[in-house]
């Protein structure tokens, strides 16, 4: 058999095999039943999508919308800054250029794969155990397990650091510190800024979806109303955090885009 058709045979194999490999997947999923009211929900749902509650952006006691997304603003708000305040020790310990120790740094780098294995809703979860529902318990969630992902990628960019300027200083007799201070941070401070309000965008959609199970936020009103299918209070909120996450990633574009 020549090449070219030992090539077209192999393909052919390989199709099949897929092919049978499907319709073995699909062949063990469930009969889907259509239920009678099928239709009549969903219509339901995008004429509340469609037609939202107008009256609950703004209400008296603090129960509103505006609210409710000032509220998931400042739990990622604090979120973010609790992560990017404990993530820089950490990311310096994982640096292997920094820390000349290979156990030390990567000991480092485990914790921060540690903390990256959870997912925030697990910590939400055992925060609210913790500390009780509401938003300071969103604010821990994010928090910690902001650390992971800003801690890992600051890490990276502090190991690709070119060391060279380093060198002088020490020769001119500049301690460990001010030798970090003058010669790496101006390095990876536009880098650090640029990782920190990437996670800010990210947790701004975590806070929306934490408040469903109990950590503060837009996701506590969101769950109550889908419960009672109030879909016109469901249209008004999404359509909020619509608007909310699209003006936060338009700002932290830009200013992203001015730090690189």
């Amino acid at each position: 058999m020549n090449p070219q058709k030992k090539k077209i045979f192999t393909r052919f194999v390989v199709v099949i095999i897929l092919m049978l490999i499907y319709i073995w997947a699909f062949a063990g999923l469930p009969t889907i039943e259509v239920k009678d009211t099928s239709s009549q929900i969903v219509r339901a749902i995008f004429e509340g999508l469609f037609s939202p509650d107008w009256d609950y952006v703004y209400d008296p006691g603090g129960e509103g919308l505006l609210d409710k997304l000032l509220e998931t603003l400042a739990i990622a708000i604090l979120g973010t800054f609790i992560a990017a305040v404990f993530c820089i020790p950490l990311a310096f310990l994982a640096a292997r250029n920094i820390v000349k120790s290979r156990v030390i740094s990567q000991f480092g780098k485990f914790v921060l794969s540690f903390i990256r294995v959870f997912p925030d809703i697990i910590f939400a979860l055992i925060f609210i155990k913790a500390v009780g529902p509401g938003s300071f318990s969103g604010v821990l969630a994010l928090g910690i397990g902001s650390i992971g992902m800003l801690g890992k990628l600051f890490s990276d960019d502090v190991e690709s650091v070119n060391l060279s300027t380093t060198e002088a200083l020490i020769a001119t007799g500049a301690n460990p510190i001010k030798t970090l201070w003058f010669a790496v941070v101006p390095q990876i401070l536009p880098s650090y800024l640029n990782f920190v309000m990437y996670r800010f965008e990210v947790n701004i959609r975590a806070a929306s979806i934490l408040g469903i199970i109990g950590a503060g936020g837009i996701g506590t009103p969101l769950i109550f109303a889908l419960q009672v299918r109030d879909w016109e209070r469901v249209g008004i909120i999404l359509l909020g955090i619509i608007i909310m996450i699209t003006l936060v990633d338009f700002i932290s574009g830009k200013i992203r885009a001015k730090l690189v």
